[in-house]
């Protein structure tokens, strides 16, 4: 049996810096192997300039390794995604095609996808989402992760192989900038208030979105991966964190930062917005492999304050 190998896409992106750093601190730096378009040597593991689009690359870094296992977290995010359509549908499907193909040709049988609560729509606005509510997504992104889970489970029928989605909420970290996602006004705002700057804010006050804090969704994903076989009844699974708004998340922070202010000004994310769900229903996930979140609002916030309020003393110090 090939010692476990497991390459990385986009490792150098929000959710990949967090779980490759996961990752090797779970199976070890020799079991890992980071690869982005634009790399720095920021990981202690191996880790090689990839562009996923590329299928000769990729298959050729494949063989040159030895993968066992790929974690395809190469994507445009949703904002970005609606200011080029064509493009976003582009890299999205082309990067995850080129993952399956050269995985089946290699035999390689495991691969997470990351998908979304994009894959819902305005319909599913109310309450808590199941798992098996329709998907009607109203952006290009969500349009590729519903066309993403739909490939996962052709190629899981097709050839046998086991390719694994969570359906994210907006994610919330300390350890990368915001990558032009809807949510990401969630990350944002915490920057601003460590550097005592108010927060403009491109959403109304009140709307409420389903969120998870990066340790969380790190702990799915492996939870998830490492789960045996048998005990994975579906291709894509909801999880969820915490449900919050902006002024929800507002009053947490002025709790820590009392002079912070937040104004509203509502943009073209508004939309993207309200066409997602509330909160999601993650019955399935909690079932068949122990999904439950650590994290709730005041704990998230009491954490990410911390962290940035840390790195910035650190940033201080440094540049002294």
């Amino acid at each position: 049996m090939k010692a476990q190998k497991i390459l990385i896409t986009g490792a150098f992106g929000q959710l990949g810096t967090a779980l490759t750093q996961a990752l090797i601190y779970h199976y070890g730096s020799e079991a890992v192997l980071a690869t982005d378009i634009r790399i720095d040597n920021q990981f202690d593991c191996a880790c090689e300039k990839l562009d996923a689009t590329n299928f000769e690359a990729l298959d050729s870094m494949i063989r040159k390794y030895q993968v066992t296992e790929v974690y395809h977290l190469a994507a445009i995010l949703s904002a970005k995604g609606e200011e080029e359509p064509l493009k976003t549908w582009d890299l999205n499907n082309s990067t995850f095609f080129n993952v399956l193909e050269a995985a089946r040709l290699n035999g390689i049988r495991k691969i997470f996808f990351p998908s979304s609560i994009a894959v819902f729509g305005p319909d599913s606005r109310s309450g808590s989402t199941s798992n098996d509510f329709p998907l009607n997504p109203t952006t290009v992104y969500g349009i590729s992760k519903v066309a993403g889970e739909n490939w996962a489970s052709y190629y899981n029928k097709r050839y046998g192989m086991d390719v694994r989605c969570l359906r994210y909420p907006g994610l919330i970290s300390h350890e990368a900038m915001p990558g032009g996602g809807t949510t990401d006004y969630a990350v944002a705002i915490f920057h601003k208030a460590v550097n005592h700057e108010n927060f403009e804010c491109y959403l109304k006050p009140d709307t409420q979105l389903p969120m998870l804090y990066m340790e969380d969704a790190i702990a799915a994903t492996i939870r998830m991966m490492e789960a045996p076989r048998r005990s994975i009844t579906r291709v894509g699974y909801n999880i969820q964190g915490i449900s919050f708004s902006p002024e929800m998340i507002a009053e947490e922070i002025q709790k820590h930062y009392p002079n912070f202010e937040v104004d509203y000004k509502p943009d073209n994310r508004q939309q993207i917005a309200e066409s997602w769900p509330i909160a999601l229903d993650d019955t399935a996930a909690r079932m068949d492999w122990g999904w439950e979140p650590e994290y709730d609002l005041e704990r998230m916030t009491e954490e990410m304050l911390y962290r940035l309020e840390h790195k910035k003393r650190t940033n201080a110090l440094m540049h002294a």
